[in-house]
């Protein structure tokens, strides 16, 4: 398994990553402070756990909705662009909630509406967030990198409720409101100084819709990432109840907004040390070791806000705070580094449905199963599911090559050579390749065009099998389609990595010469 130990702090050398850096990190704090906000509002109005848990639901739900659009707007469009459009509609959104709020008007409805649309925005700008986080540091620093954008969510988390805390118990939830608008406007201001290089490959950019279908066919035909998104939702959707929870624990101890904040912050503390703590631990542990501790020891967090009085629970948080960065950063690490250049986006863009969406599916579940048996009973069920997450990475660990493999992209590509000149959009295109096979390397031959069958699906084919001939003792036959000639050229120019290529290497190293390619476009009938 893959282990970077660089610097944790090293990214923030390089300028551009540092100014982004910390425009995210304020933006989040703002989200932070609004988050509080909203959550206390609710506590303050005496709204049922249910109802109390929506807050987080409306927040994440947009994610299970716009995610995969979001991740080919990602690809398709200026990322840069795209993330400047994103912070000023945010920033118009907080600013309209800020009004309504110092108008007193605000209900819990048009609280959860407002939620609801900060996500949306939320969302569409995430998957363009991760997928620029390579073109800022060298990729040995890519895992130092994504530790650094988890305090940007983690360390607001540390400063964000407990600032919150204590605004609104001072000033009220406009104000607080007020703030988490500003700091959009900071972040929109960050990216529009960012002079980042045009992006490539936006003149010949795919359609939206084969775009996502593409980014479809690619997750749903790599084993590496559909493991760790398996693994980011079985440690989600447990999680989610101490998040979506953690108000109603502030009252059983007791405690005002400010004491909530505290909670809150604890989290986010123990999210900072992670920092430090984290690439010392991948010094001496695997990824999959790290996955499993972080989720007992995220239990244990669960437990002390179920059952254990103030600073008991406070110490505990902390180190829950930095089980929870523990996860994400392996996971997110992995992700990156195993996924290419060309579907980066739509990629991030799925780990961010599966994780998000299984947060929101998941404060449902829990504030439900809080109205029925209270928030300890709860907190408890999610704490057992949370050491049973920890035990099942002996069945269900990231696989051997997650972050390590080759990505990539290779443009040795002999053009073939044609009859006739199709149009890009002409199609699907029916491929087959003869292989002439070595008799005595058949079964590798088998096998190791089994790699070749998922690394087609992934760069874009579709209906792929294998044939043997009948005639012919030791001829083979591949056949699939793409969905068009276009889909074709970029399969071959764009979305072939460095381990694409070596699978096809082996393959051709069991033949006895070289391999026939054939290409096949319908026609209309004549009938």
């Amino acid at each position: 398994m893959s282990r970077d130990v660089t610097s944790p702090w090293a990214p923030l050398a390089v300028t551009a990553f540092r100014v982004l850096w910390f425009a995210q990190l304020g933006s989040n704090i703002g989200t932070w402070m609004q988050t509080v906000g909203a959550q206390w509002y609710l506590v303050d109005a005496a709204a049922s756990a249910a109802v109390i848990a929506l807050v987080q639901t409306a927040s994440l739900a947009p994610a299970m909705l716009f995610s995969l659009p979001a991740g080919v707007l990602a690809d398709s469009l200026d990322r840069r662009k795209l993330l400047i459009w994103g912070s000023v509609a945010s920033a118009a959104i907080a600013a309209a909630l800020t009004v309504v709020a110092t108008a007193n008007a605000l209900t819990p409805t048009l609280l959860l509406g407002f939620t609801f649309l900060l996500g949306i925005t939320s969302t569409l700008t995430s998957p363009a967030w991760q997928a620029i986080q390579p073109e800022l540091v060298p990729r040995e620093q890519i895992g130092a990198s994504s530790a650094l954008g988890g305090v940007t969510v983690n360390g607001a988390r540390a400063v964000g409720p407990a600032l919150a805390g204590v605004l609104l118990s001072t000033f009220g939830a406009p104000v607080v409101f007020g703030i988490n608008a500003l700091s959009f406007v900071a972040a929109a201001l960050a990216l529009a100084w960012w002079r980042r290089p045009p992006q490539e490959g936006l003149a010949d950019r795919e359609q939206f819709g084969a775009a996502l279908r593409a980014g479809v066919r690619y997750v749903a035909s790599a084993h590496l990432v559909r493991r760790i998104l398996l693994r980011s939702a079985l440690f989600a959707v447990p999680a989610s109840a101490l998040w979506a929870l953690l108000p109603l624990s502030a009252q059983r101890l007791g405690l005002d907004s400010s004491g909530y904040g505290f909670l809150l912050g604890a989290l986010g503390v123990g999210a900072v040390i992670g920092i430090f703590a984290l690439p010392l631990a991948r010094k001496t542990m695997s990824d999959n070791t790290i996955i499993a501790g972080s989720a007992v020891l995220f239990a244990v967090g669960s437990v002390a806000a179920a059952y254990l009085p103030f600073i008991p629970t406070l110490v505990l948080l902390v180190l829950a705070g930095l089980a929870w960065i523990g996860t994400l950063t392996v996971l997110n690490t992995a992700l990156q580094l195993t996924l290419p250049q060309w579907v980066r986006s739509r990629g991030a863009a799925t780990y961010i449905l599966v994780f998000m969406g299984s947060m929101a599916l998941g404060s449902i579940l829990w504030g439900l199963v809080a109205e029925l048996i209270g928030t300890t009973g709860a907190l408890a069920i999610a704490a057992t599911l949370l050491v049973l997450v920890g035990i099942s990475i002996r069945l269900l660990p990231l696989h051997p090559g997650t972050g390590t493999i080759d990505r990539t992209i290779t443009l040795t590509w002999a053009t073939p050579t044609l009859v006739f000149e199709p149009e890009p959009t002409d199609g699907p295109v029916l491929v087959t390749i003869s292989y002439p096979v070595l008799p005595q390397r058949v079964d590798q031959f088998q096998t190791a065009m089994r790699a070749v069958g998922s690394s087609r699906r992934r760069t874009g084919g579709y209906r792929w099998r294998l044939y043997r001939s009948g005639e012919a003792r030791d001829v083979w036959l591949e056949t699939f389609m793409v969905p068009s000639w276009g889909e074709f050229r970029r399969q071959h120019t764009e979305r072939l990595t460095g381990r694409d290529r070596e699978i096809q290497a082996t393959v051709r190293g069991y033949c006895s010469a070289d391999s026939d390619e054939q290409h096949y476009f319908p026609q209309p009938s004549t009938g």
